[in-house]
C-alpha cells in the first residue's frame, strides 16, 4: 500500500509555512546522538524520510554526511526545494523509496515515522539501508507537565479523529522487526522559544488535522489558543515564551 494519509496530504499542504514558523528545533545534544549512535560523518549517505521542509534535513547535513530529503507531500517538496536549493530532494514515501538497494547508510524519521508505521516500510527501509546500517527515529513532544500545556492539547484534541499521532505510541506495533535489532531510546529537554503567535497559535494551526479544517474552524482554534494565552500569567503580555518540550530519539541498526 502506497498512501497518504489525508490529514497529512491536506494539512501539511496547506500549511508549509505555519509550519516552518511553528515547529521547534532539536537540542544540541541531537548532533552527539547523531555522531555517535547513527554514526553519521563525512563519506556517509543518510535518508531524511518524510523530510517536510528540510528543517532536519540542514541537521543532518551538519554531521558532514551527504543527505538525500525523501517527501511524499508536493507542497512541502516545493518548500524544500525553493528555500534550499542544494539539497538533494526526491518524491516519495516510506512504502516505495527511490533509490538502490543496500545503498544508504542511515535512514532518519523525524516527526515523521509515525504517519507510516507499518511493515512495509520498515520493509522498504531495511531495502534501502546498507548492512549494519542505522534506523533512527525522532520526535519533539510537548512536556505537558505545566497545566497551561496540558490545555494546549485540549484545544485540538476533539479535532484529531483518527489521525496518527505518536503519543498514542500506536508506532511501536511493528517492532520488534525481523531484519532489525532492538530499539534503542533516550530523551533530550529541549524548549522552542520565541513569540507567543509562532511558538504557541503557529504551532497548533500546523498540527496536520487542525491545518485540514475549514478556515472558520482555524480561526476558532486560534481563538481558543489566545484566550489560554490571555488567561495564563506566564504567557499574557509576553513577546518572548517558552514552550517545553522532550526530545524522544530512537534507533536499531539492520542485522
Amino acid at each position: 500500500m502506497n498512501t497518504i494519509h489525508q490529514a497529512a496530504a491536506v494539512g501539511f499542504a496547506a500549511k508549509a509555512d505555519s509550519y516552518v514558523r511553528g515547529r521547534p528545533d532539536y537540542p544540541p545534544a541531537l548532533d552527539i546522538w547523531l555522531r555517535d549512535e547513527l554514526q553519521l560523518t563525512s563519506g556517509k549517505t543518510v535518508v531524511d524520510l518524510g523530510a517536510g521542509t528540510g528543517k532536519f534535513t540542514l541537521r543532518l547535513i551538519a554531521t558532514g554526511a551527504t543527505a538525500i530529503a525523501i517527501e511524499p507531500v508536493p507542497e512541502m517538496l516545493q518548500k524544500l526545494s525553493e528555500k534550499h536549493p542544494d539539497i538533494t530532494a526526491m518524491a516519495g514515501t516510506a512504502e516505495s523509496i527511490p533509490l538502490d538497494d543496500a545503498s544508504v547508510d542511515a535512514v532518519v524519521c523525524a516527526q515523521a515515522f509515525h504517519w507510516f508505521a507499518t511493515k512495509a516500510a520498515l520493509t522498504e527501509i531495511h531495502r534501502v539501508l546498507r548492512p549494519g546500517g542505522h534506523l533512527g527515529l525522532i520526535w519533539n513532544t510537548r512536556d505537558e507537565r505545566l497545566p497551561w500545556v496540558a490545555r494546549l492539547a485540549d484545544v485540538f484534541k476533539p479535532y484529531e479523529g483518527d489521525t496518527p499521532r505518536h503519543g498514542s505510541g500506536d508506532w511501536k506495533k511493528p517492532f520488534p522487526f525481523n531484519g532489525f535489532g532492538a530499539l534503542k531510546e533516550q530523551h533530550f529537554p529541549n524548549s522552542h522559544i520565541g513569540s507567543p503567535e509562532d511558538v504557541l497559535v503557529n504551532r497548533v494551526l500546523s498540527t496536520s488535522f487542525i491545518a485540514a479544517l475549514p478556515p472558520e474552524k482555524q480561526e476558532q482554534v486560534a481563538a481558543d489558543v489566545r484566550a489560554i494565552i490571555a488567561s495564563e500569567p506566564s504567557l499574557s503580555g509576553r513577546t518572548e515564551v517558552t514552550l517545553p518540550y522532550d526530545t524522544a530519539v530512537y534507533s536499531c541498526v539492520k542485522e
